[in-house]
């Protein structure tokens, strides 16, 4: 009778036991996964910069309808922290970004997009001027953000000016690409440019639904730095 009892008062004292140490394990184990999950949502939140011309402000379109915006969407919905700004400036010259690039790099910048050209080559603005311009943009993005990222969007033109200036306008963007080893996007209007339907009265700025496929030419390009 008493080996009885003693067998049951062993067969107790190891359960408890063994409870007592699954608890202590749970207890060890639940902070990291706490720690984790904090650490996730301290994660910082980086900036996307857009600097361009109508494109990239959206002319004759709501905000939320022009391409950067359309690129928060799909951020978001990838939950992925970067917020976008849009510092387009409608009728902008690569000369005009040139000088107002200063201003707009106060803030933070972790990749910037350069989309610029476009009037200049509307304007018959030689070549070699908007090359020059360009490539200061760069050079004083990478003086106060050595370790941002950088995306160029291609343009083209007609050859109202001449088949040759239509030529090295196009080329310079590939050209300012791979000298300063940034991403390049070969042609940001790429199934947009000269489609009727998918631009304005006005035949040069996409409508919002032009804009969805700027937004996806885009963002062929930027999902390999973000």
């Amino acid at each position: 009778m008493n080996k009885l009892i003693f067998f049951s008062l062993f067969c107790w004292t190891i359960g408890l036991v063994s409870c007592n140490n699954n608890k202590q394990e749970a207890a060890v184990q639940q902070p990291a996964a706490t720690q984790s999950d904090s650490s996730a949502a301290e994660q910082p939140i980086k900036t996307i910069l857009f600097f361009g011309n109508s494109l990239t402000a959206g002319y004759g379109l709501e905000s939320s309808e022009a391409f950067p915006a359309l690129i928060q969407e799909r951020i978001d919905s990838l939950n992925m922290p970067y917020k976008v700004i849009n510092a387009g400036n409608s009728g902008e010259t690569s000369a005009g970004g040139n000088s107002r690039v200063d201003w707009v790099l106060r803030q933070p910048v972790d990749v910037f997009v350069l989309e610029l050209g476009g009037n200049d080559g509307l304007r018959g603005i030689p070549v070699a001027e908007t090359r020059k311009n360009l490539q200061s943009i760069i050079d004083k993005v990478k003086a106060k953000y050595p370790e941002a990222k950088i995306v160029l969007a291609g343009m083209q033109i007609p050859p109202n000016m001449g088949a040759k200036y239509a030529t090295d306008f196009r080329g310079l963007y590939p050209e300012l690409a791979r000298k300063n080893n940034i991403m390049l996007i070969p042609f940001l209007l790429e199934g947009v440019g000269g489609e009727v339907k998918l631009n304005q009265r006005d035949g040069i700025h996409p409508t919002a639904e032009g804009h969805r496929i700027l937004a996806d030419n885009v963002w062929e390009v930027l999902r390999e730095v973000v």
